[in-house]
């Protein structure tokens, strides 16, 4: 549950409006920077009293408020970290296991006008996505050395885009626009089709330089809106 503004920044005891003055009860009410500060019980409207409950508000507001930025600060290093350096090369997710690596080796290059090139896992045995339609794929993107830079699996859900509408690269647009819904492919996108001004490094994670070639693992594993029923 996130904390209210109050609760991090405020002394207990305190409560915040807009005027100076007392009630019936002869409890005070000042006002600090526009809110009004309501301070103990049962006592009279004294400068130095005034002079106290503002000093102490500033100190622990302060104190609070140093407190939540490291607070803050640290979580998200280590939110950052964690996706960032993740798991060893050896332990990530991948879509093509140490057998598969094996079985492509014998698969035949495709080449495409563009440059791209490419090698089918699995083909698909549903329908290709038409352009302008959203897919749903899972992906590992790596450098050439196979070193991976990003990828679906390690965030666990699904990427969905509108293929063929340029929201991805083009490698990727054209690479999936010919597969089929179930099929796997491994892309060797060319530089020109990849990143232009490349990619920074992350925590454990390679740099892209800028049109340097890149190597994308992709399934297509649904296409909303033309799911077919299995027979």
């Amino acid at each position: 549950m996130a904390l209210s503004p109050s609760s991090l920044l405020f002394p207990l005891g305190c409560s915040y409006g807009k005027s100076l003055s007392t009630n019936r009860h002869g409890i005070f009410f000042e006002n600090v920077g526009g809110l009004i500060m309501q301070c103990g019980k049962e006592i009279r409207l004294k400068a130095s009293r005034t002079r106290e409950c503002r000093d102490e508000m500033t100190l622990v507001q302060r104190r609070d408020l140093i407190g939540l930025i490291f607070g803050v600060s640290s979580l998200l290093i280590e939110s950052f970290d964690a996706k960032g350096a993740g798991l060893s090369p050896e332990e990530k997710p991948k879509l093509c296991d140490d057998p598969c690596e094996k079985a492509l080796e014998n698969v035949p290059m495709v080449t495409t006008e563009s440059g791209l090139q490419y090698k089918d896992i699995r083909v698909g045995k549903g329908p290709s996505p038409p352009i302008g339609f959203q897919v749903a794929a899972n992906y590992v993107a790596m450098i050439p050395s196979g070193q991976i830079f990003d990828s679906s699996l390690e965030k666990g859900q699904l990427y969905i885009f509108r293929v063929g509408s340029g929201q991805v690269i083009k490698g990727l647009d054209e690479g999936i626009l010919s597969m089929k819904t179930g099929g796997k492919r491994r892309l060797y996108i060319p530089g020109q089709l990849a990143f232009p001004k490349g990619l920074n490094s992350a925590p454990g994670r390679p740099r892209v330089a800028p049109n340097s070639p890149v190597v994308f693992d992709v399934s297509l594993e649904y296409i909303p809106g033309l799911e077919v029923d299995e027979e």
